[in-house]
């Protein structure tokens, strides 16, 4: 069995200390996170500044890099505040910092200067001598614009020697490496600052000019038409691909997305890169990995850009989703004995039920529940939402496995 020489990050989102915890029990190398202020994404929980303490601290004890976003793009006003930010980053010692914004690239670099800088997607770095530019700012990775295909990220990859990242797994934003404007045209909501309403998403018609109330609805389903609405990228059937072309780090999206989505996704990846870096002769596509990423909520997948193939570009007119919306039950919290576990309930679970419990390595397993016990240790036949449970099972599991029901 020959190793692969190289083999890439993968990274995470965090968007809160229990996702933080599911993304490094599945197995991430790295993961990605932000506080409360100068961040894309303010919906999505974030950090208070003593919780990113206590995250690089959990995160570094596990062996786990961490990033900290500052993507926006900053107002003049901002400049005394992010001064602020940058001084309590250095204190904190995060690995790294994501920035857009030239202006942040400058201050970072006299501020902290032992930090790493990570340039994010929204820089629309899209070729080699743009990559070659920011490594000379001292720019450490370049998150590569969601635009470009598989061969001119290899090139760039090989022809300098920035590191670079890429987006394997998640929502795409319709707009040109994220940059859009609708949301701040249509809500008063600027996503370039992390407050999206995400209009994309949002049904529209076509207006003749002198009928102004007939509406002309565009490939609807039953619901409206969504002309704008983006598929979710999968990249899972091409990780030979994308290890094959030296990219340093791959990245999940969904900082705003659930511990099972999290969970499931992390755990596939990881298990689908180990499988090709450690012997890539022998390498095969596990239907299961597939499999297991079609079990969480998702719009139809596509591998977007990497291959110009115009089909996986397309919008997701439809607006369909796919995946077992009410099978995620909760995760485990600790255990007694016998195996007997402490659960947090997440949705209703009935002693009926049949369950499986996903682990970091292998199959999820599935399991009958032999006794349930509410926390006052009476034997019931339900379990309700947001309360605790003991379970016995059939199966050995750990802390932070998650439960979803058959």
């Amino acid at each position: 069995m020959k190793k692969h020489s190289f083999k890439p990050e993968l990274l995470a989102p965090a968007g809160n200390f229990e996702k933080l915890e599911i993304a490094i029990h599945y197995g991430a190398d790295a993961v990605y996170l932000a506080g409360k202020d100068f961040s894309l994404r303010n919906f999505s929980g974030n950090f208070t500044q003593t919780e990113l303490f206590d995250a690089v601290t959990f995160a570094h004890r596990h062996k786990v890099k961490v990033y900290l976003a500052c993507n926006i793009y900053s107002r003049n006003h901002e400049q005394k505040e992010l001064k602020t930010f940058l001084t309590q980053t250095g204190r904190l010692g995060p690995d790294a910092i994501i920035i857009s914004d030239p202006g942040i690239v400058m201050l970072a670099k006299k501020i902290i200067p032992d930090i790493d800088i990570h340039l994010s997607t929204q820089a629309n770095t899209t070729n080699l001598n743009a990559a070659r530019f920011w490594h000379g700012m001292g720019v450490k990775r370049v998150n590569l614009a969601r635009e470009l295909s598989l061969d001119e990220i290899k090139e760039i990859a090989t022809g300098s020697k920035i590191e670079t990242e890429t987006f394997i797994h998640g929502a795409m934003c319709i707009s040109y490496s994220g940059r859009c404007l609708l949301s701040n045209f249509l809500s008063g909501r600027d996503s370039n600052r992390g407050l999206c309403s995400h209009p994309c998403r949002w049904e529209y018609s076509v207006v003749e000019k002198l009928r102004p109330n007939v509406y002309h609805s565009l490939m609807e389903d039953d619901r409206g038409s969504y002309i704008f609405n983006s598929k979710d990228l999968c990249m899972i059937e091409n990780i030979p691909d994308l290890i094959d072309a030296n990219i340093t780090s791959l990245k999940i999206e969904g900082r705003m997305k659930g511990i099972n989505y999290l969970a499931s996704v992390v755990k596939t990846y990881r298990n689908a890169i180990d499988s090709y870096g450690d012997d890539p002769d022998t390498f095969e596509m596990n239907p299961d990995w597939l499999a297991e990423l079609y079990q969480v909520f998702h719009r139809e997948y596509c591998t977007g850009f990497y291959f110009n193939q115009p089909d996986e570009q397309l919008p997701n007119y439809n607006n369909i989703h796919q995946g077992k919306i009410h099978s995620f039950i909760g995760k485990i919290i600790g255990s007694t004995e016998n195996q007997s576990y402490t659960v947090g309930i997440r949705n209703k679970l009935c002693r009926s039920d049949i369950i499986e419990v996903l682990s970091p390595k292998g199959r999820s397993k599935r399991t009958k529940i032999i006794e349930m016990l509410d926390m006052n240790k009476n034997s019931v036949d339900s379990v309700h939402p947001n309360t605790l449970a003991v379970l016995t099972l059939e199966i050995q599991c750990q802390p932070n496995d998650i439960v979803r029901k058959i």
